[in-house]
């Protein structure tokens, strides 16, 4: 795969390409992405997760009424969601978001964040959107980087590109070759935008695949 092929995959400018190819081409090559499926696979779900490879920090300005369907209603009821999500009269309060569907109990026990403001310190970053303490822990621990004590370096292009290929290659995404659905799932715990998801990847393999 070449930039030229990498940009056509992800469907982003050449500008976009330039910037993260390098990256994504050496992370891909030290995690064992290399069949065009499963290339096109992994360009696919970090375009979605990344919103075409331009966040690289999780944004939690979810409207009030969002926020009980996206997270549930044991981790935000929906008089929080009202007083924290963004209404006409309000913006989101993005912090105290994060800090309440990322922790309490359900926080301590899905992703290790231990004290309040965890949530937020810990929320996603990198084209994964790596979340939480303990990924924080186990990702930086595999990349040699204290994310711990500087959660912000996974907003750093390279270090963004290689939590991804980390993830994706030591959470069990290569064993699925193909399957949509199974990888959404193993990246996202749910199916949140499947179709955009399934979409990309149809655009990825008609390019990578041959």
């Amino acid at each position: 795969m070449n930039q030229q092929q990498f940009q056509l995959a992800a469907g982003i400018s050449v500008g976009l390409a330039a910037r993260w190819f390098p990256h994504i081409d050496t992370a891909m090559k030290e995690f064992g992405i290399t069949a065009p499926l499963d290339q096109s696979m992994f360009i696919a779900q970090m375009g979605h997760e990344s919103g075409g490879y331009e966040k690289l920090v999780e944004s939690l300005d979810y409207a009030a009424d969002r926020l009980v369907p996206v997270f549930g209603k044991r981790r935000i009821t929906a008089q929080q969601a009202a007083a924290l999500g963004r209404t006409a009269t309000q913006p989101a309060n993005q912090k105290a978001i994060a800090n309440l569907v990322y922790g309490g109990e359900w926080g301590k026990k899905n992703l290790g964040n231990q004290v309040a403001g965890d949530g937020w310190k810990y929320r996603g970053r990198g084209l994964k959107q790596i979340t939480g303490l303990s990924n924080y822990r186990k990702c930086g621990l595999a990349l040699k980087l204290d994310l711990v004590t500087q959660p912000e370096l996974l907003e750093q292009d390279i270090n963004a590109a290689h939590s991804a290929a980390w993830f994706f290659a030591t959470s069990g995404c290569l064993v699925y070759s193909g399957d949509v659905e199974r990888i959404t799932i193993i990246i996202n715990g749910g199916k949140n935008g499947l179709d955009d998801r399934r979409r990309r990847f149809n655009l990825a393999k008609a390019v990578l695949v041959v």
